[in-house]
C-alpha cells in the first residue's frame, strides 16, 4: 500500500473541512495510506512569504519537509498553493548544498535537521500515475453525470519543466480524471487561466481579482457547464465565496469530493453545508 505523510494546509481545515474528510475517505478505498503530519505549519504561501522574504520561506517549507523526512514519507497535498510552495523548496534545497546547510542551521535551533529527501505530491497527481484512472473507474459505486468545468489551477503544473505532469497550454490529466467518476469534462477557452485570487491578489486588488474569476465564470458557462470541479481549495474559496456578487451560481466541488459522491460519501460527509454557492446531489 502506498503511504503518504498528509499535509492539510490551511484553508481546508479552517474553510471546508470536506475536502479533507473525502480525501481521507477516498484515498482509504483506493489503498493509499494518509499519515497525518502532526505540527505541521503553513506551507507558507508561495505569493507571498516568498516574495517578502525568501530565507523565512525556505526555513518553514524545510520546517514541514523535515517533518515528513522524520516518518521517512513523501508529502501528498490537496492544495496547488501548499504544492507549489513545498516542491519548489525542496528542489531548491535539493540542489544547492549551501542554501540547505543554511536552512538547517535555522531548523537546529529547534532540534529539526532537513537531508533534501522528501518528495512532493499532489493528490491528483497521485490518482492519476499511483493510483490510476481505470482502478478509480472500478471503485465508482454512483457515475456523476455532471458536465463539468475542470479547473487547473496556477500551481499545480507549473514550473512545467521541474513537475513535468502534463502540457500546461493544453493538460488532460483533470479532465480524464474526472471522467473516471462518470462526469463530462467541457472543453473551453483559457483553461488555463488564474481563478484570480493567487499572488496576495484577492486581498490587495480584489476588483481585479474578481475580473479573472468572472471571465473564468463566463466561459464555464457559455460552454455549458453545471459544476466547477477544481484541486485547490483556494481556488475553491475563490470560486465559492464571489459567485453571488458576481450574479452567478455554478456549484464548486474539490476533486476529492466529486470521487467522494462518485464512491458513496453523503452531503453532510462531504462538508457541503460550508460552501457559499449551494450544491445539490
Amino acid at each position: 500500500m502506498a503511504k503518504y505523510a498528509f499535509f492539510l494546509g490551511c484553508i481546508t481545515p479552517f474553510r471546508y473541512p470536506g475536502i479533507e474528510r473525502s480525501t481521507r475517505e477516498v484515498f482509504k478505498t483506493l489503498g493509499v495510506e494518509l499519515v497525518d503530519l502532526e505540527d505541521a505549519s503553513c506551507c507558507p504561501a508561495p505569493g507571498v512569504i516568498k516574495s517578502f522574504n525568501k530565507a523565512t520561506w525556505l526555513a518553514v517549507a524545510a520546517r514541514n519537509l523535515a517533518l515528513a523526512e522524520k516518518k521517512g514519507l513523501d508529502i501528498v497535498t490537496i492544495c496547488n498553493g501548499c504544492y507549489g510552495s513545498l516542491f519548489d523548496a525542496a528542489h531548491e534545497l535539493h540542489k544547492d548544498p549551501k542554501i540547505l546547510d543554511d536552512v538547517n542551521k535555522i531548523l537546529s535551533e529547534i532540534g529539526l535537521k532537513y537531508s533534501g529527501k522528501t518528495k512532493v505530491r499532489h493528490f491528483a497527481e497521485v490518482l492519476y500515475k499511483e493510483v490510476g484512472v481505470e482502478k478509480i473507474k472500478k471503485a465508482v459505486k454512483k457515475p456523476t453525470g455532471y458536465k463539468t468545468a475542470v479547473f487547473y489551477g496556477c500551481h499545480f503544473l507549473k514550473p512545467s519543466k521541474l513537475k513535468q505532469l502534463d502540457d500546461p497550454e493544453d493538460p488532460k490529466i483533470l479532465d480524464e480524471l474526472v471522467e473516471a467518476a462518470g462526469a463530462e469534462s467541457m472543453s473551453r477557452k483559457g483553461k488555463a487561466m488564474c481563478c484570480g485570487a493567487g499572488g496576495g491578489l484577492r486581498s490587495q486588488f480584489g476588483e481585479t481579482a474578481m475580473k479573472f474569476t468572472k471571465a473564468n465564470l463566463e466561459r464555464m458557462k457559455a460552454d455549458g457547464a453545471e459544476m466547477i470541479v477544481d484541486v485547490c481549495p483556494f481556488c475553491h474559496l475563490q470560486f465559492d465565496a464571489s459567485q453571488k456578487e458576481l450574479g452567478f451560481d455554478l456549484p464548486v466541488l474539490h476533486l476529492s469530493q466529486l470521487f467522494g459522491i462518485a464512491m458513496g460519501m453523503d452531503a453532510e460527509d462531504l462538508g457541503l453545508n460550508a460552501h457559499i454557492t449551494p450544491v445539490k446531489l
